[in-house]
């Protein structure tokens, strides 16, 4: 019973009980006897009166255990609805890019202002030498960053101030969290995402001058070896993710062949043949990068020293009062799968993402379209988006022939898949087939197919090659 039902039924309980006084002073002031039987009617009236007030009481009281009851009992089956909010799916969505962008915030500065900091002491020596020294052993990690004059060298260059590693930190903002997730769950150190730093600058799109491409560098062949899909459409050296996943499965098992890192490492750069040949010549027993150096390509030389100096200015840029500011694309994002063909222009002309942020977060996807006519692909999108798509497919699909005509055909589609692209090299002094061939990952029979060559010493100084690549 409520406060006012119960107020109500209070005053009317107190009227009933004081009439019986109001009535005898209207007697005495009338100075009118009453009969026995007027009396008896009287006071029959207002027992009838209380009864009818406490039958009124209980029925009430009834009512409202009732409902308590039943109320208790629907809490008892649907126990979560009191809990409930009514979310639309678009501030759903918004709230779990909030989140994203918060942990990723998070993450990145507890790492900073948290796991690394300046050593609790210096040596007597107050030269750059000794600090950096300092702060490199405080760098604890599976993998040995020494210090010498050459990671000083790199040091320097990466927190010179070119802008360098604004850039870098700047893009590690939304590729190092999924980096570091790969990277652990391989079971490798996270101190190996400084690779994705000299390879790529943590250019998804980057392109050798030999055709390495990705955020990793991968060759079309190591990276088909490792499940990765690269035709005239698809180029998953483009996808970070993906890509990543190779390059774990790369370095662990050229881990597992040298047991050493800094050996691992190099290798990842100028392959496990040139590592081998190197451990060879340096005779004894080499059990790092540092004691076979002299043998190694000049370019893998600066490459260990290049990694050790960019986790240092990865860990240490506010020392140096490097700065960096939102990255190009958003951080918070999230996947769908496409099951059919389907142009980034139909998504970008629908809901409200441009069509530069859908290439970034999809770089994978050379012309634009995903190929899904025989297997599904993953569309990433900004998190704040992903509802906006899902409720508007069909008007997405509706456009189609539009963005779609010289695709709708899947036979078309899967010979544009099977396509190979067409380079040329001019012939300079000192070049050989097996080099070229070397250089481009093809081989001498494909050179001479392609050109016709019926020696592999007839080469001259300016002649046109023709290299087919898919």
């Amino acid at each position: 019973m409520n406060r006012t039902a119960f107020k109500a039924l209070l005053t009317l309980l107190l009227a009933i009980m004081l009439a019986p006084q109001a009535e005898a002073q209207l007697i005495k002031k009338g100075n009118k006897k009453l009969n026995a039987k007027a009396l008896l009617a009287i006071e029959r009236q207002r027992t009838d009166s209380l009864t009818s007030i406490i039958e009124e009481y209980q029925r009430r009281e009834s009512d409202w255990k009732k409902a308590w009851f039943e109320q208790k009992e629907e809490k008892k089956e649907n126990p979560r609805k009191i809990f409930t909010v009514d979310y639309t799916p678009a501030k759903a969505d918004s709230l779990a890019e909030q989140l994203k962008l918060q942990q990723v915030d998070d993450a990145l500065q507890n790492f900073f202002n948290d796991y690394v900091c300046e050593p609790a002491t210096f040596s007597s020596d107050a030269s750059l030498d000794s600090l950096y020294t300092a702060r490199l052993n405080d760098m604890v990690s599976p993998i040995h960053l020494p210090y010498n004059e050459l990671v000083r060298s790199y040091i320097k260059r990466y927190t010179d101030g070119s802008g360098l590693m604004s850039r870098v930190l700047a893009l590690a903002q939304y590729y190092f969290p999924m980096i570091e997730e790969e990277l652990l769950k391989a079971g490798l150190p996270v101190e190996l995402r400084a690779m994705a730093i000299i390879e790529s600058a943590l250019q998804a799109k980057a392109v050798s001058r030999v055709g390495a491409s990705g955020l990793w560098q991968f060759m079309p062949v190591t990276a088909r070896a490792y499940g990765l899909e690269v035709n005239s459409m698809v180029d998953e050296r483009f996808d970070p993710y993906k890509a990543t996943v190779a390059a774990c499965k790369y370095m662990k098992a050229l881990y597992n062949m040298y047991n050493d890192w800094s050996l691992a490492i190099a290798a990842y750069n100028c392959g496990p043949g040139n590592v081998n040949k190197a451990l060879a010549r340096a005779g004894g027993n080499p059990q790092s990068f540092w004691d076979v150096y002299w043998y190694l390509p000049s370019e893998t030389r600066g490459y260990v020293p290049a990694f050790i100096a960019a986790n240092y200015a990865y860990a240490y840029h506010q020392s140096h009062g490097i700065t960096y500011s939102e990255p190009p694309m958003p951080i918070a994002v999230d996947t769908v799968q496409v099951t059919r063909l389907l142009h980034l222009g139909q998504v970008s002309s629908t809901i409200d993402v441009s069509t530069d942020a859908l290439r970034l977060l999809n770089p994978q996807y050379k012309l634009d379209v995903i190929p899904a006519t025989n297997k599904q692909y993953t569309l990433i999108l900004p998190a704040n988006r992903v509802t906006e798509y899902i409720t508007r497919q069909d008007s997405i699909i509706a456009k189609d022939s539009l963005y779609l005509k010289e695709y709708l055909n899947p036979g078309a589609v899967a010979k544009k898949m099977t396509e190979t692209t067409t380079i040329y090299y001019r012939v300079k002094k000192g070049d050989t087939l097996g080099a070229i061939a070397k250089r481009y990952r093809v081989t001498v029979k494909q050179l001479m197919t392609w050109n016709k060559i019926r020696s592999a010493n007839s080469l001259s100084i300016g002649q046109r090659l023709r290299i087919e690549k898919r």
